[in-house]
């Protein structure tokens, strides 16, 4: 039992910046603009989380430095809603290709990061930190017979941020006429221009939140796994997020259940060992470390090749605006 609440824990933690991600990435999309750069917003956001609560766990006394992390991780979500204005500026004023654009934010945060450390630190990655977040009871709630041990016990709690994220997402655009307008943006852009509203406006409140919630995956990445920046956080999270977009089709909850699906194929190599004690299959513990690191990426192509077909996304994401064609 505890080797169970040990590995859904573990899950949870490591599929909360996937989750948000892949939240970030549906508005985007369901408001008709690509954004294959969660990855590289992700990479902004992490390393702005980092440097903020370097400075800010020197500079805040105790006890109020318990904040330090919570106003990393804002920190980093407005940088990531920053860097997301040049995505939509291209994408959406200028009609440049989204999948280049993406690209480009990709390439360019690897480089930004590495040079605005080397300017801040004189290194290649910022300084470790010790004001991460920390895992922590909840008062009262941890005493639930098995719900407590699981998600109110020695958690971070970056995990309910995901799923509060999840809520929200779900009753905006399913339960506001607002959630309508942005969801009928990516399916026939021309249509809603006909009611009146503003296309455009729709599109950079989709990017700039997708922006906003990939700058928030990761700050909580870099505080609750590392501690500290380095080019190589991020790990491909930011592609895996894309993928547990798509194999969630486009959906708040689907994005949740795909997101825990990753995550877990994440986790493996670490529980490889007493899984294979626990199951009485030696072979496992015997694979080698890289296959299990490999697992999630190699799970991410699968589910392209098999759910990439049947899944379909907007009818409008990827194509630029134009008010003058029908």
């Amino acid at each position: 039992m505890d080797l169970l609440i040990s590995i859904i824990q573990a899950t949870l933690i490591y599929g909360t910046p996937i989750i948000i991600a892949g939240i970030g990435g549906l508005f985007s999309e369901r408001s008709g603009v690509v954004n294959i750069a969660l990855e590289g917003i992700m990479m902004i956001g992490g390393f702005t989380a980092a440097t903020l609560v370097y400075f800010l766990e020197i500079v805040l006394p105790e006890p109020v430095d318990v904040f330090a992390p919570w106003i990393a991780i804002v920190g980093g979500s407005v940088a990531g809603l920053v860097i997301s204005v040049l995505h939509a500026y291209l994408s959406i004023n200028l009609r440049a290709d989204q999948t280049i654009s993406g690209t480009a934010i990709n390439i360019f945060a690897g480089g930004f990061t590495v040079y605005m450390a080397g300017i801040i630190f004189h290194q290649q990655r910022t300084e470790a930190f010790s004001k991460g977040f920390l895992k922590a009871p909840i008062p009262l709630l941890h005493k639930i017979p098995l719900i407590g041990d699981i998600f109110f016990n020695n958690i971070y709690p970056t995990v309910y941020v995901a799923f509060v994220v999840v809520i929200l997402a779900w009753f905006l655009l399913y339960k506001t006429a607002f959630g309508l307008r942005l969801r009928g943006t990516g399916e026939n852009p021309h249509a809603i221009d006909s009611l009146g509203i503003n296309v455009f406006k729709m599109r950079y409140f989709g990017v700039l939140t997708s922006g906003f919630l990939a700058g928030l995956a990761g700050g909580i990445m870099i505080l609750t796994q590392n501690t500290q920046y380095t080019i190589i956080g991020i790990h491909g999270t930011g592609f895996i997020a894309l993928a547990a977009l798509i194999f969630g089709k486009w959906k708040p909850l689907g994005v949740l259940a795909s997101g825990l699906f990753f995550a877990f194929a994440q986790i493996l190599s670490s529980y490889a060992d007493s899984l294979s004690l626990a199951l009485k299959m030696p072979f496992l513990g015997q694979l080698p470390k890289e296959l299990y690191d490999a697992i999630p990426y190699l799970l991410t192509i699968i589910a392209l090749i098999l759910f990439s077909g049947r899944s379909v996304g907007p009818k409008a994401a990827g194509e630029p605006y134009d008010k003058g064609k029908r």
